[in-house]
Formats: structure tokens, C-alpha cells, sequence
């Protein structure tokens, strides 16, 4: 569990959640109907390398890309193909990671390719929301389960499904890292949140039912009944007084 609280260490944090902020957006301004996802996965990592950054999800645990390219029923972890190209009406999940100088961050946003149904706009609304009230959360003092919390009383009187075998995490000197971050429970459950404590916050919802499964190439992630599904995540310092988004504008 990272706890950085050193000066140095901290603006070395800000610098790679700024690379990941701006890797992603120069990613989410390329989405259009026919552009592969193996051109956006080369994208990404000619951005992160320009800034000075590297990524660290290609070659993390044997995975071959940069960046998480997932569409429609794929909750995480969808891998880009230059043969898989975007339609109008998809969603995709975009995901990436950063190392700048030892220091790692986590930003995903799921974005609409063209005009989409009411359902997945609602859909990917209410994610981004639950992620706000997530980071809200995040005081010193709390214990991990109230973001936890936060965000499955959002999410849940909505009528969506909460994917519960997946979290959020602990990270800074590594991918991840212990705790883990889950989207439901108790708000008295996990360690306490103090200063210094870095989190990927990270709803991943369903608009069907909360199961998913994992795919044959051993890493994309699916809803068990192929409904959509979005994901938003932020990488967070926890300060004296609340969440610092590092992963922000």
C-alpha cells in the first residue's frame, strides 16, 4: 500500500496522472466510426512517450498493448485489433497507465463512438457520476468501504448491475496494489483511508445484470449477458482535507 508523502514523490504522482490525462484525451478525440483500436492503442503510446512517460499496462502480467480498448458488453481489458474497427452507435472503454519516474497512475473514461441509444447515454452518465461521488469519499478518517459505499448508493437505486468481481485499487510504486477498492459494501469495511494513500477509484457498471466473465484470450472481460457496460476511473491522492484527482484536466 503506497502512502507518498514526500514533495518530490508527489509531484512526480501529479506529472504521471497529467500524462495519462492527456494521453487519454488525445485518444478520446480520435474515436470515430472506422478507426481500428489498434490505431488508438498506437496513439496512446506515442503520446505517453512524447511526454516523457512509459506505459505500464503493455508487458504488465503478459498484456500486449497499451491501452484497454472495450466495447459494448466488454467491461475491461479488451484487447486492440487492427481488424476491430469502430462503429457508430458502440461505447468504448478506454484504459490506460503511466509510469513517470517510478510513479504510476490509472485514468479510463467510456465514451460514446457517434450517436448512441438513450440507455448507453444514461449508462455512461451515471458511471462518470458514481465515480465523482467515489472520490468524494475519499476523507481521511474513512475507512476504504465508504467510497465503497458512495458509489453503490448511486449506482444502485438506478437499477444497474455492479460488477463485484473486479475493484478498484491501491497504486504509486506499482500497477497495483493492496487495498483493494470494491464498489459495494458496508462503509466500515477495508482499512482506513489516511494522507498520502494513492487509490484508482474505479466503477465498472452494467446495464443488465452485475455478472461478467472472461473471454477466451484469457484478458477481455464480458457482461455474462451482453449487455453494455462502462467504466470511468481516476487515480487519487488523499490529502489533510479530501481527494486530489491526479488523473484530472
Amino acid at each position: 500500500m503506497a502512502i507518498i508523502t514526500a514533495p518530490d514523490e508527489i509531484a512526480k504522482l501529479r506529472a504521471s496522472g497529467r500524462i495519462a490525462a492527456q494521453a487519454l484525451r488525445a485518444v478520446v478525440a480520435a474515436v470515430k466510426p472506422g478507426v481500428t483500436t489498434a490505431e488508438l492503442n498506437e496513439l496512446a503510446e506515442s503520446t505517453i512517450i512524447k511526454q516523457g512517460g512509459s506505459p505500464s499496462f503493455k508487458g504488465f502480467e503478459g498484456y500486449p498493448a497499451v491501452l484497454c480498448t472495450s466495447i459494448n458488453d466488454e467491461v475491461v481489458h479488451g484487447l486492440p485489433s487492427a481488424d476491430r474497427k469502430l462503429q457508430t452507435g458502440d461505447i468504448i472503454g478506454l484504459d490506460i497507465g503511466v509510469i513517470y519516474q517510478g510513479l504510476y497512475s490509472d485514468h479510463a473514461m467510456t465514451v460514446p463512438v457517434g450517436a448512441v441509444s438513450a440507455d448507453k447515454k444514461r449508462l455512461l452518465a451515471d458511471t462518470s457520476a458514481a465515480l465523482q461521488r467515489g472520490v468524494a469519499a475519499a476523507l481521511p478518517g474513512r475507512h476504504i468501504g465508504a467510497i465503497s459505499a458512495a458509489i453503490f448508493n448511486f449506482l444502485q437505486p438506478r437499477g444497474y448491475g455492479i460488477v463485484r468481481q473486479l475493484t478498484g485499487h491501491g497504486l504509486g510504486y506499482a500497477v497495483h496494489e493492496p487495498p483493494p477498492v470494491p464498489n459495494f459494501g458496508s462503509a466500515t469495511a477495508g482499512p482506513l483511508i489516511e494522507p498520502g494513500l494513492v487509490l484508482a477509484i474505479e466503477p465498472m457498471v452494467n446495464l443488465g445484470r452485475a455478472e461478467v466473465e472472461t473471454q477466451a484470450d484469457g484478458w477481455t472481460v464480458v457482461t455474462a449477458d451482453h449487455q453494455p457496460s462502462a467504466h470511468f476511473e481516476h487515480t487519487v491522492l488523499v490529502t489533510a482535507t479530501g481527494a486530489e484527482i491526479i488523473t484530472g484536466p
